[in-house]
């Protein structure tokens, strides 16, 4: 697996980005769940991006 990135300049997906690191310590029958877990993370911060922009965090 590539190294991951250490920031992106935002808090919240750092931490998701991050979890991702537990991949590796995991049976393979387990990714999947770490990654719907960080997709819907993302999913749900790009959700919230809008409601930023407009002061509504």
């Amino acid at each position: 697996m590539s190294e991951l990135p250490e920031e992106t300049g935002d808090e919240r997906v750092d931490a998701i980005v991050a979890g991702l690191g537990r991949v590796g310590e995991l049976p393979v029958n387990e990714h999947v769940t770490v990654f719907e877990e960080a997709f819907a993370g993302l999913e749900s911060t790009l959700a919230g991006a809008g409601d930023e922009a407009l002061g509504e965090r």
